[in-house]
């Protein structure tokens, strides 16, 4: 998804359709909690004029995020559509929305469309069903407890202590 501004000015004026399909597996390196990623489907157009690129997008395709709870993998679908604007020439450009620089002779879209999906992922992801248990339940000196099993197991510190209110005490007698 580059093109050189000489590219781009062939379409002047006109409407530039994009659908491309890219693979996004470069994104696992930045943020080690996504494990794959699907090729996204790119569509939208560019408007381009003299002094600026504006391109409107829509980027589908889904992330294989951690679960959690459990941290099985969960299928995270994405689905967003964003307006990028490359300025081509150093001018003050007054807006509210974020504007990009061009360097050089050469607008690359990739940059932008990881970083757009690294900001949907989402800071918990929870996977729908929830029989698969995916975390380890032990380990070394540690182990899940439930609380069920937590209600019917006695501290062995406080053992002892069950047995106290069952001595007669000779003081209480009458």
């Amino acid at each position: 998804m580059k093109w050189t501004l000489s590219q781009l000015q062939k379409y002047r004026n006109k409407e530039m359709l994009i659908d491309e399909i890219v693979h996004v597996d470069e994104i696992k390196k930045t943020d080690p909690t996504i494990r794959d990623a699907s090729p996204m489907r790119i569509t939208g157009r560019a408007d381009i004029d003299s002094t600026k690129v504006t391109f409107h997008l829509k980027i589908k395709g889904h992330l294989i995020l951690p679960c959690s709870r459990t941290l099985v993998d969960v299928n995270f679908p994405v689905n967003v559509e964003t307006t990028e604007t490359f300025l081509l020439k150093g001018l003050d450009y007054e807006t509210e929305e974020e504007v990009h620089q061009v360097k050089g002779d050469l607008i690359d879209l990739m940059p932008v469309i990881h970083e757009i999906l690294l900001l949907e992922v989402p800071m918990q992801v929870f996977c729908e069903d929830s029989s698969e248990e995916g975390a380890p339940q032990f380990g070394k000196d540690w182990e899940v407890i439930h609380e069920q099993d937590k209600k019917d197991k006695i501290d062995p510190r406080l053992a002892g202590l069950a047995q106290f209110f069952d001595q007669n005490d000779p003081s209480s007698d009458s």
